[in-house]
């Protein structure tokens, strides 16, 4: 697992790490039942706090995305489909308020973004 840290970013480093850990389990590329790198081992490689990678393997835990096992590690837990669904959705929820507050911002009507949607919608390919 390739992840990084920006001191520059302004985003917290922990909720950083949480958001590249969260994303390589929504993709696939952390399957379940794997072995996330130790606590210690993570803070060692991204040169930052053990408590700061602590606190994002807690946060990605309360989320039921991992589950420490005491002497063993923190491991990927089974997918629950509707849990995935429930972030993912939250996610598109808060995307979402950011662009009507930006359309807002551009002085656009909620009409105006209904076209935009309406637009982008069909042309979108899953």
């Amino acid at each position: 697992m390739n992840l990084s840290v920006s001191l520059a970013s302004g985003e917290p480093i922990y909720q950083q790490i949480k958001e590249q850990i969260k994303e390589h389990i929504l993709s696939g590329r952390l399957r379940e039942g794997e072995a996330l790198p130790s606590i210690r081992n993570l803070a060692h490689d991204l040169r930052i706090s053990v408590i700061t990678t602590k606190r994002a393997y807690d946060e990605l835990e309360q989320e039921g995305l991992v589950a420490s096992v005491a002497g063993k590690g923190t491991f990927v837990t089974e997918k629950n489909k509707e849990a995935i669904r429930e972030v993912r959705y939250r996610e598109l929820e808060e995307q979402v308020k950011e662009i009507v507050a930006k359309g807002k911002a551009l002085g656009l009507s909620k009409g105006d973004l209904t076209e935009l949607f309406e637009l982008f919608y069909g042309e979108v390919r899953e």
